[in-house]
């Protein structure tokens, strides 16, 4: 009998493991993820905007001698001695600029991040305070494979430019801060904006703007910020400029926390009759906001925006991050001539800088956490899809190759069992299939 029970207790403790195992792999795909619902070969459904539409083709060229790149070539195909490589200018993602190293800067910059208390004192005063050391602790629960590096190192940015290729992510969005002016954690970067554009030509990659919310960011010096990025970078062979379906050939421009903006001062911008238009001029664009909340659609359309994008990888973290809401918001879009652009990600956990943010976690499951917001945004057909990100390391959102790390205080997380660039593959993949995919819609 005692041996019976015994048994029965082990069998009963295994059984528990298992279902605690399974819930907190499950935990990291709510709130609705579906795979059922979204599985391979999936019939996609959903009409498709008129406003910006692209027509897709595949182009020839050689790397030398580049076509000009608008929304009319979604896939360019590359010809180098040793291969051909595909790049795709309807997959952009989220590029930063804001690291630094001893070797470099004097001074680790990010990676020696703060730890951000919470605003509750008493849920702050339960959490580890202080900063990061690097280089054997950094501001991340993953380790890059170039290690603590400076945003500044050529070495680092030929190495991202080529990683971003692999991927065939075609267009790098910025994060950008006028000139003098940086996070409160960084230091300014503006100057380094020429590099970066040079690098990313090298591979035919374009690059965009993702304006932050910098101090004092109004519609006014929004405009300076425009008519400064234009006239400095406008002529560069990687500067990325979207056709519209009027056949207009624009800049396009993420703004970041848009909603910090009242509609009217936006309006005075984007909109043909206010006081510092920009429309119609040769500082006009395509302007895409940020949703968040569910009312900010409504403040968006009134602002005179071009577009909507959700940014955020942590699904169910906002209404516009929630891949359960993309459809409506796409339907919106669509009754309203706006573009939808989701955003997705490969997992999100930033604990490494907000330890009391666990509750938004969302693990990568080995890349099926990435399929899953990918097959949901190819769902509601998209003119373009942003990923988030190539390198927010403290946000846990980067397919940059990472490696497994041990050191006496931390064990980082890694992508094992797969390689460093298994994500970077990841997207290449599904570039590819966004590409048939639209073949399919404009049949």
């Amino acid at each position: 009998m005692t041996r019976l029970r015994r048994k029965a207790l082990v069998a009963l403790f295994l059984f528990t493991l298992f279902i605690f195992g399974t819930m907190m792999g499950l935990r990291t795909l709510k709130p609705s993820d579906g795979f059922s619902d979204l599985a391979p070969g999936m019939d996609l459904t959903g009409g498709r905007s008129e406003r910006r539409r692209a027509d897709v083709r595949d182009v020839l060229a050689s790397p030398g001698q580049p076509p000009h790149m608008d929304a009319s070539y979604t896939k360019v195909v590359f010809t180098k001695s040793d291969r051909d490589f595909s790049i795709f200018y309807d997959v952009h993602i989220f590029y930063y600029l804001w690291y630094g190293s001893p070797s470099v800067d004097n001074k680790y910059i990010h990676w020696d991040h703060v730890l951000v208390p919470h605003w509750d004192p008493k849920i702050a005063a339960s959490h580890a305070q202080g900063r990061h050391t690097p280089p054997e602790d950094i501001a991340s629960s993953f380790y890059p494979e170039l290690g603590p590096y400076s945003s500044r190192d050529p070495k680092v940015l030929e190495s991202h430019m080529a990683q971003i290729e692999a991927a065939g992510a075609g267009v790098l969005v910025l994060s950008w801060y006028p000139p003098g002016v940086a996070d409160d954690h960084g230091e300014p970067s503006e100057d380094l904006v020429p590099a970066v554009m040079d690098a990313a030509h090298k591979h035919s990659i374009k690059v965009a703007f993702h304006i932050q919310p910098y101090r004092g960011r109004t519609d006014q010096n929004v405009h300076d910020n425009i008519k400064y990025i234009i006239d400095k970078y406008g002529k560069h062979g990687a500067f990325y400029r979207f056709k519209t379906s009027t056949g207009q050939v624009l800049p396009l421009f993420y703004i970041y926390d848009s909603y910090l903006t009242p509609p009217e001062s936006w309006a005075e911008l984007l909109t043909p009759k206010g006081s510092q238009s920009i429309r119609g001029t040769p500082y006009d664009g395509v302007f895409v906001a940020l949703i968040v909340e569910e009312r900010h659609k409504h403040d968006i359309l009134a602002s005179g925006f071009d577009g909507i994008y959700t940014y955020f990888a942590s699904n169910g973290f906002s209404f516009g991050s929630s891949h359960q809401n993309w459809k409506a918001i796409k339907a919106f879009c669509d009754a309203s001539n706006l573009l939808f652009i989701p955003s997705v990600g490969p997992g999100y956990i930033d604990t490494a800088v907000r330890p009391w943010n666990n509750h938004n976690t969302r693990n990568r499951v080995n890349g099926r956490y990435y399929d899953t917001a990918l097959q949901a945004a190819l769902s509601v057909r998209p003119d373009i899809v942003t990923i988030t990100s190539f390198n927010q390391w403290h946000e846990g959102t980067q397919i940059e190759r990472a490696v497994p790390k041990k050191t006496v205080t931390r064990l980082y997380l890694d992508y094992q069992p797969n390689q460093p660039d298994h994500f970077l593959d990841l997207t290449h993949q599904w570039a590819e299939s966004f590409h048939r995919e639209k073949d399919k819609w404009l049949m």
